[in-house]
């Protein structure tokens, strides 16, 4: 709606300035306005689909480096933009017709998926934007979106040791703001105030105490309050298979949120081989985000069209996203990959920032507009 208003504004001081065309019939007011509304429409779309993109925060899988609320530019002149792969869409709506449950796309006609040219690659500990891998009923650019932060790009090999990312065997840098569990055994009740004034937004309340979403600075701070009688750093154990976690074979791979691989992660033109241990790891990528056909996979082997497949090479780069809340993020420990095709920008800029918690007064957090997006 932004890029409508600012486009409409646009073609009324142009046609101001035009004055050196022939005199014509004069248009009607309603025509106007429709030649306005389809230029700011038009503009609008061209600009939406090559250059930046609003985007809004939904959940706090990224907090306290990006918060719910957070309203975000996201670039696409950074990785290039994508070609449409869906053309019979509604312009300017992404599922939805607005403020309805109607679909604004048709999928009768899909298009082959390029990319522009882009400034950069997608780099280790990016925030980006990306369709969700997990969904299967939209055609990909129409997806839902997610926002998550790149940290293994293509040919890492990735591990991760109570908590820690190991990238190629090296400790990967942390974010800044990055959190984890917590559980808090307190002598009794503690003020909400408390918790927000040292940044604590997710609580709550158990027994004897609370769990809590916080960093570990904040958390080694909390140990020095008489009325906090413990802080409980809530990780899982290594060898403790959680079947939710990716690609949910726990008996061949014991991993969980907190200890997993190591993986390796595919980038384009290298060669894997097929093994009943590795081709849990990449059988969706290659039957799906490949766009490979006649695939079957039976006793821990693959068959194309009747025939065994023991290696296999990528036709594209895959990434590891995960939020920088470690214990409250769906990510890819959980999904596994991001192929490159699914990657729509690198977020940019928190342009506004609203806290649906907060009073009336309060509702805007002053603090965050305009900022960079680290």
């Amino acid at each position: 709606m932004l890029y409508l208003v600012r486009m409409f504004m646009a073609y009324h001081f142009w046609k101001r300035k035009d004055t050196t065309q022939a005199p014509k019939v004069k248009k009607s007011a309603v025509r106007e306005w429709g030649d306005a509304l389809m230029f700011a429409m038009v503009c609008a779309t061209i600009i939406r689909w090559l250059t930046f993109e609003a985007y809004a925060i939904p959940t706090s899988s990224m907090e306290g480096s990006l918060l719910t609320g957070d309203h975000l530019y996201v670039s696409k002149l950074h990785y290039g933009s994508r070609t449409p792969i869906t053309p019979l869409q509604a312009p300017l709506t992404h599922q939805k017709l607005w403020g309805t449950n109607i679909p604004s796309f048709s999928d009768l006609i899909q298009l082959p998926s390029y990319r522009l040219p882009g400034i950069s690659e997608v780099q280790r500990n990016d925030a980006v934007v990306f369709n969700h891998p997990q969904e299967v009923e939209r055609p990909i650019d129409l997806k839902t979106f997610l926002i998550k932060r790149c940290i293994g790009v293509a040919g890492d090999t990735l591990q991760i040791k109570d908590g820690q990312v190991f990238l190629n065997g090296t400790a990967a840098e942390n974010p800044a703001k990055l959190q984890f569990s917590y559980y808090l055994k307190t002598d009794g009740y503690v003020q909400e105030k408390f918790f927000k004034k040292h940044g604590i937004r997710e609580v709550m309340g158990a027994q004897d105490g609370y769990y809590i979403h916080t960093s570990p600075e904040t958390a080694e701070k909390l140990r020095s309050f008489d009325f906090i009688k413990e802080v409980v750093a809530l990780k899982v154990a290594p060898g403790t298979p959680d079947p939710q976690v990716f690609p949910q074979t726990p008996d061949i791979h014991a991993w969980n949120q907190d200890n997993f691989g190591p993986l390796y992660i595919p980038k384009a033109g290298t060669t894997v081989a097929l093994t009943p241990a590795t081709l849990p790891l990449y059988e969706k990528a290659i039957r799906v985000y490949e766009h490979n056909e006649h695939l079957q996979a039976k006793n821990g082997k693959l068959y194309q069209n009747g025939k065994e497949l023991t290696h296999y090479t990528f036709k594209q780069n895959y990434y590891f996203m995960m939020g920088d809340n470690r214990h409250n993020s769906n990510d890819s420990r959980y999904w596994g990959f991001v192929p490159e095709e699914y990657i729509v920008g690198k977020a940019v800029l928190v342009w506004m920032s609203t806290d649906s918690t907060a009073n009336l007064t309060d509702k805007i957090r002053w603090n965050r507009l305009m900022q960079t997006v680290n």
